[in-house]
């Protein structure tokens, strides 16, 4: 599956980019305005287990749609903007749902296998949810049940999501 396999080039990216840094690297802010390395991870670890509930719920068809969600204009305009946010490469600076801001982050915490360990729990969801992707499923945004769009775009969101926090990783080296 392609998203599987994105993340498994995010993952080796991480760990030849991030797995050998001291915890003083990893922690270390390039300026007050942006974030380090470990919170460019944090933030993606949250983002991404705030999906869970929603694919458990899925999973278990308990995930109640919203009216707005059975209509396709509106699923496609929020996928695709979303999507779009996230994917331009970082070029435009996009401010964080206070939800999704890295917190609670220690140093001693070893971060990277944190973030290696919780994209397995990623992987896993892909491979449980295939029915629901076959089906086309609708899920919404953790941040906001208005925010609709397809199970595979949000997949497509996350993936972007990853690339995008991982350049900005990569430049804070």
């Amino acid at each position: 599956m392609e998203w599987i396999e994105a993340l498994e080039k995010i993952n080796v990216e991480v760990q030849e980019s991030f797995g050998t840094l001291s915890k003083e690297k990893l922690y270390a802010k390039p300026d007050p305005e942006k974030w380090s390395i470990a919170e460019n991870l944090q933030h993606l670890i949250q983002v991404n287990e705030s999906y869970f509930p929603i694919f458990s719920r899925l999973e278990k068809g308990n995930l109640h749609q919203t009216f707005i969600g059975k209509i396709a204009f509106f699923r496609n305009i929020f996928g695709n903007m979303i999507y779009a946010s996230v994917s331009d490469g970082g070029k435009k600076k996009v401010k964080t749902f206070p939800l999704w801001e890295p917190k609670g982050l220690e140093k001693e915490e070893d971060i990277v296998e944190k973030f290696l360990q919780q994209q397995e729990v990623l992987k896993q969801w892909i491979d449980r949810l295939q029915p629901c992707l076959e089906k086309e499923a609708v899920i919404h945004s953790p941040a906001n049940k208005l925010i609709v769009y397809n199970l595979s775009k949000a997949l497509d969101i996350m993936v972007a999501h990853e690339k995008r926090h991982l350049d900005q990783a990569i430049s804070t080296l």
